[in-house]
């Protein structure tokens, strides 16, 4: 259970900054705990802002967007460094799909709890092969909490971390939601890979023939 971290609201006080991830496979919540934790830090009367990578416009050319279709306004950027030419002042500093960002989004991250910010970052910890994605495993590395949040296996119903693609693309990045992927656990992710590798479709062809 996450606990979230004693925010003072004393202006003159010195800010004390510090990261957070919540990352874990598609389909697990992990936009939506991030939105929780924005709305809070706004009901607190604490200065946001919200920012996403420019080219994920699948719900909203704007709005960060869950699946669950809750929603909160962020602007979008190209570059992780141009997130600190907007962020002066503020106490809370949200990203979402953070996988989707170039390496410099650690330093940036960084740069911003040094000076004070509370940084709040969303993303996917493996891509569609398992392996660790963007800067997302670095910043699980330097942050002082992280969230390991759960989807459920679609195949078994049991606890799942991994994202399956089920789209024939092997682009290391594919914008897709249920028509791309899949939410599975380790046991059925390894035997989808395996129904996939090229040694098991020549085999299945052999046995049609």
């Amino acid at each position: 259970m996450f606990l979230e971290p004693r925010v003072g609201t004393n202006r003159e006080a010195p800010r004390r900054g510090w990261i957070e991830v919540v990352c874990g496979s598609m389909f697990s919540g992990k936009t939506e705990e991030l939105i929780r934790r924005l709305n809070r830090a706004t009901i607190a009367r604490q200065r946001v802002e919200i920012f996403k990578p420019a080219l994920d416009t699948r719900y909203h050319a704007h709005d960060v967007v869950s699946h669950n279709a809750n929603s909160i306004r962020s602007t979008p950027v190209a570059l992780a460094q141009e997130i600190l030419l907007m962020t002066s002042g503020c106490d809370v500093v949200g990203i979402d799909e953070a996988q989707f960002f170039d390496e410099s989004l650690i330093e940036v991250c960084v740069q911003l709890a040094n000076r004070g910010t509370r940084v709040i970052v969303a993303g996917l910890d493996m891509d569609y092969a398992g392996k660790p994605f963007g800067p997302v495993p670095a910043l699980m590395a330097v942050a002082e909490y992280v969230t390991k949040v759960h989807a459920v296996c679609v195949c078994c119903g049991e606890l799942a971390s991994y994202s399956f693609r089920i789209a024939a693309s092997e682009d290391k990045i594919l914008l897709g939601e249920t028509d791309s992927y899949e939410a599975r656990c380790r046991p059925c992710f390894i035997e989808g890979m395996k129904e996939k590798s090229p040694p098991a479709r020549v085999a299945a062809r052999h046995e049609t023939l």
